[in-house]
C-alpha cells in the first residue's frame, strides 16, 4: 500500500527543507515519488530533489486547485500505477487549499481502494510571520491551517518565547485538534516529525492505555482522552509507541476507580470503559522549567492538594536554564525527572478523577 503524505505551507514556509530532512532522515530505503505543484511555469526544487533520488511528477502553469478534477487525479493515479511507490510526497502550491488537495486525494483514494492511504496532511507555517500573513493573506493561508493534522512551525529558533506562545495561540483559533510542532527542527529526528505528522498518541491516551492495560478495563484506540479524534477524515493512522516506564499495580487506582459514581467494589473492570473511569487533563506549552520548578511543582501534585485523585502524570517539557529536556513520571507516591530527548513541543498529561484543571493550570504556572 501506498502510502500519501501531504505537506502544505505557504510561500516561503520551508516544504522543501521539511522534505528534505524526512527523506533524509525518516524515508530512507523507500521508494518515493514526490508530486510537485509550482505556481509559475518553472519549477523551481526539481533538481535538489532529483540529485536526492526522488521521483518527480511536476505540474505548473498554475495552481494545484484549479486542476483538482483533471490533471491531478490523472497524475496521481499514473504514478500508483507507473511506480507503484512505497509513499508519496505532494507538494502543493503554497496559495493552494489544503482542503480541496485533501478532497482531490480522498477521491482518488476511494476510485483505488487499498492501493493508497492518506497518511498525513500537515502545513508548514513560519513561526514568525504567523500572524502578518493570517491578517493579509485571510482565507488562503487561514484554510492551510484549519485542515492540517499537523501544523509544523519553522524559524522558532532564537524565537522571543512570548512571540512563540502568541503565534501557537493565534493558530489554535483556528485548529484545537491538530498537533502543533514548536521545537527547532535541528532537535528533533524526523522519526518524531513523522510520527506527529500522523496524529500520534497524546500522552493522555498513552497513559489510559497503559492504565487499562494494567487494570483490565477497556480501552478504544479511536479517540484520545483529551477529547482530540484522530480520525476526522476517516484515515485509519498507523501508530507506534512504546511504554518508558515501569507499569505499577496501585491500589490507588482501583480504589479510584471503584469511588466514581456508578462504581462499586464487586464491578467486573472489564465491562468499563477507561474514559468512562477515569478523566485527563492535558496541555501543549511553550514554557520553559527549570528542574527546581519542576521537583516543586509533581512534590505539591503527588501530595493531591485539591487537585484530584491523581493516578499518573507524564510530560517533557524544555529546560529553563540549561539546553536539555527535561522528562518526568509520576504515580502514586513517587515522581522521577530525568534529561531526555527533544520533544516536537512541551507536553502534560495528568490522569487521574474528580481533577480540577483550574489548579492545575495554576500548579503548572500556565496562568
Amino acid at each position: 500500500m501506498t502510502k500519501i503524505d501531504i505537506i502544505s505551507g505557504f510561500l516561503g514556509a520551508g516544504k522543501t527543507t521539511l522534505i528534505k530532512k524526512l527523506l533524509q532522515e525518516s524515508f530512507k530505503g523507500e521508494k518515493v515519488v514526490l508530486i510537485e505543484n509550482e505556481f509559475g511555469e518553472i519549477g523551481i526544487d526539481g533538481g535538489f530533489l532529483k540529485d536526492a533520488g526522488v521521483e518527480i511528477t511536476e505540474m505548473n502553469s498554475g495552481c494545484i486547485c484549479c486542476s483538482l478534477v483533471g490533471d491531478f487525479g490523472a497524475a496521481l493515479r499514473k504514478v500508483l500505477d507507473q511506480y507503484a511507490p512505497d509513499r508519496i510526497i505532494i507538494e502543493p502550491s503554497g496559495v493552494g487549499k489544503l482542503s480541496d488537495v485533501i478532497a482531490a486525494v480522498e477521491r482518488v483514494q476511494n476510485e483505488a481502494g487499498d492501493q493508497m492511504h492518506l497518511s498525513s496532511f500537515v502545513t508548514v507555517v513560519d513561526a514568525t510571520k504567523a500572524r502578518v500573513y493570517m491578517k493579509n493573506f485571510g482565507e488562503f493561508y487561514n484554510n492551510q491551517v484549519e485542515h492540517a493534522s499537523a501544523i509544523i512551525l519553522s524559524r522558532t529558533q532564537g524565537m522571543d518565547p512570548a512571540k512563540l506562545d502568541a503565534a501557537v495561540k493565534l493558530l489554535r483559533q483556528h485548529n484545537e485538534k491538530a498537533a502543533i510542532l514548536t521545537t527547532p527542527w535541528d532537535q528533533l529526528t524526523g522519526a518524531q516529525i513523522v510520527e506527529a505528522m500522523a496524529g500520534g498518541h497524546s500522552l493522555a491516551h498513552q497513559l489510559m492505555a497503559e492504565i487499562a492495560h494494567e487494570h483490565g478495563i477497556e480501552h478504544h484506540d479511536d479517540h484520545c482522552c483529551c477529547g482530540h479524534d484522530h480520525h476526522d477524515h476517516d484515515h485509519e493512522h498507523e501508530h507506534h509507541h512504546e511504554h518508558e516506564h515501569e507499569h505499577h499495580h496501585d491500589e490507588d487506582v482501583c480504589d479510584a476507580c471503584c469511588s466514581l459514581p456508578g462504581h462499586d467494589h464487586g464491578h467486573d473492570h472489564h465491562h468499563h470503559h477507561a474514559d468512562e473511569v477515569f478523566t485527563s487533563w492535558g496541555r501543549e506549552t511553550t514554557r520553559k522549567y527549570t528542574n527546581e520548578e519542576l521537583q516543586d511543582i509533581l512534590a505539591e501534585l503527588s501530595m493531591e492538594r485539591g487537585c484530584g485523585t491523581i493516578l499518573r502524570a507524564k510530560g517533557m517539557v524544555p529546560c529553563a536554564d540549561k539546553d536539555v529536556w527535561l522528562h518526568f513520571d509520576l504515580v502514586p507516591g513517587e515522581f522521577e525527572i530525568r534529561e531526555g530527548a527533544a520533544d516536537y513541543t512541551g507536553r502534560l498529561c495528568v490522569i487521574g478523577s474528580d481533577l480540577d484543571e483550574g489548579k492545575l493550570e495554576k500548579l503548572f504556572l500556565l496562568v
